[in-house]
């Protein structure tokens, strides 16, 4: 069951945002751009994008008052169906906003939280998303959510003058206990999986959302993992044995970082990251061609710290070198130098220096660069294996 799965197709959105001395209007604006990429993800259609300046989003109604009902006008006015926010809403705040805009209000988790039931095929991560899905459900449980009692069968389940409410909450709660003990036993089955592949290394790829990994993930291993140009195109970790210069290893694909992740997603998804975990070496895959790809390097850092595998050995992958543009200064601008001013092999000189991880500049769709990269990427297994396994080094 996927009982936050809205069918959005087709309709429109405006895109919500608050603009505060810590996050300036620029930045808000560029995270609205992340916000229609995940509304267009989920089969919407952005339409407008609305940013107020506070000193922090109203803890009743996230905008201002005059704002919100102005925001409720041009809904009004143009019938939008959707106001979706780039933050969590508290339950109170979703109440206060949907009583004055008169429509689906959708805050930056529960989006999330949709296209990943779109996405998950697996029972493994159909499971950790209703679960993810009940415990974002569970505080904000109303009246309309009184048809799951019908669940319930039995006789006498309902104590005497038990609230519909009270009802849905146990059954939710009920749910909830039954999913996480779903989630332990399949962390029990994949451990057992992790510990049968002894004597190979584990490479994991990781980094935000849409970075390539999939493809990258095809063109090493010669697979067919789905890839598409979405958010989120991968959810369940994929493993294949691949095999570089007759030194074989396990190649893992996985789910996808993005900025404010709903804490919910990381703890349903454990034993997708356990493979993050306990992997030897970590592939961080960058989209160079993306304005905020520094921004997303921190995101996805920071992630790997939360998990505690911050400290991996690390192969930073600049992916989409095809796609990299600059604007040449004129001679006589002596402004200093911007990112969109940075030609690509100054780019990699500077990312050569300040990173202190292996690094390689590619294009998996173009295949530029990929016979260095697996040179790379065979040296450091090697040099792994040979630390690891020590009396098995009859491959090299």
């Amino acid at each position: 069951m996927t009982l936050l799965t809205n069918d959005i197709r087709a309709e429109r959105a405006v895109l919500v945002g608050v603009a505060t001395p810590v996050t300036p209007f620029e930045k808000v604006n560029e995270y609205l751009d992340e916000l229609a990429f995940l509304v267009d993800t989920a089969g919407g259609v952005p339409v407008k994008k609305i940013i107020q300046n506070l000193p922090y989003p109203d803890p009743r109604t996230y905008l201002g008052s005059g704002k919100l009902e102005e925001v409720g006008q041009y809904i009004e006015e143009n019938k939008i169906e959707l106001a979706v926010f780039d933050d969590e809403l508290s339950p109170s705040q979703t109440r206060n906003i949907e009583q004055v805009l008169k429509c689906t209000v959708l805050d930056r988790t529960r989006l999330i939280l949709d296209i990943f039931a779109k996405r998950a095929q697996t029972a493994n991560a159909k499971t950790q998303v209703e679960l993810a899905q009940y415990q974002y459900l569970l505080p904000r449980l109303t009246r309309m959510w009184t048809h799951l009692e019908k669940q319930r069968g039995g006789i006498g389940m309902r104590g005497p003058g038990e609230k519909e409410i009270e009802t849905d909450r146990r059954i939710i709660r009920d749910r909830i206990s039954l999913l996480k003990s779903k989630l332990k036993e399949i962390d029990r089955q994949k451990s057992t999986q992790r510990s049968n592949r002894e004597q190979f290394i584990r490479v994991a790829l990781v980094g935000y959302t849409n970075v390539g990994k999939s493809t990258i993930m095809n063109l090493i291993s010669k697979s067919d993992v789905f890839a598409e140009n979405k958010l989120f195109a991968t959810l369940d970790t994929t493993v294949r044995k691949v095999v570089i210069n007759n030194l074989p290893f396990l190649l893992s694909d996985t789910v996808g970082f993005i900025r404010k992740l709903p804490t919910g997603l990381v703890e349903s998804f454990k034993s997708t990251l356990d493979e993050i975990r306990e992997t030897d070496l970590l592939l961080h895959i960058v989209d160079i061609s993306h304005p905020d790809f520094e921004e997303q390097i921190e995101v996805v850092n920071k992630t790997l710290e939360d998990i505690n595998a911050g400290e991996k050995p690390i192969i930073t992958v600049f992916n989409k070198i095809d796609n990299y543009t600059w604007v040449e200064k004129e001679e006589d601008d002596l402004t200093p130098k911007e990112k969109c001013n940075i030609t690509l092999e100054e780019l990699k000189q500077t990312w050569m220096a300040k990173t202190n991880t292996k690094t390689i500049f590619i294009s998996a769709k173009n295949k530029e660069n990929i016979d260095e990269f697996k040179e790379m990427l065979y040296e450091e297994i090697k040099k792994l294996h040979i630390q690891i396994y020590p009396y098995n080094n009859f491959l090299y």
